[in-house]
């Protein structure tokens, strides 16, 4: 059996707030759905959860790694009938100080390469996310 080739969307960002900072605005249900969608998050792994996008899809997830202030990751399956959006991936947020705060990598792995729209589509969504994430972690708490 072949497994078929996969790629990743792969996002960077250096945040001048510490990890603890960040940590929170990623896991904090409330907060996540101001910047990401809106969710039942909870920080537990084996979670499952839906994301609920405003174009009115439903991402199914389950919470793979928790490290505390270093590594998220969660499954982003999103069903379709048709094979080119039937996406299962997963999403890995990995936080990293730095001097003056937090590098940020956010990695979505499992496209397929038969998948062009839905591979373009993550790297302006995530990119998009990551805008909101910044002025949601300036303004929090």
């Amino acid at each position: 059996m072949t497994t078929p080739e996969t790629r990743s969307v792969i996002v960077e960002r250096d945040f001048p707030h510490p990890p603890e900072k960040l940590w929170r605005t990623l896991t904090q249900p409330h907060l996540m759905a101001e910047w990401l969608m809106r969710n039942d998050f909870q920080p537990a792994i084996g979670h499952r959860f839906n994301l609920r996008g405003d174009w009115g899809g439903v991402l199914d997830c389950e919470v793979l790694i928790l490290d505390a202030g270093k590594c998220l990751s969660f499954t982003w399956d999103h069903v379709n009938d048709n094979a080119a959006y039937d996406l299962r991936s997963v999403v890995t947020f990995t936080l990293t100080p730095t001097m003056t705060g937090t590098h940020l990598r956010v990695e979505q792995a499992g496209f397929r390469t038969d998948q062009k729209q839905a591979f373009g589509g993550a790297m302006h969504g995530w990119n998009s996310f990551l805008s909101k994430l910044e002025a949601v972690v300036a303004r929090d708490i």
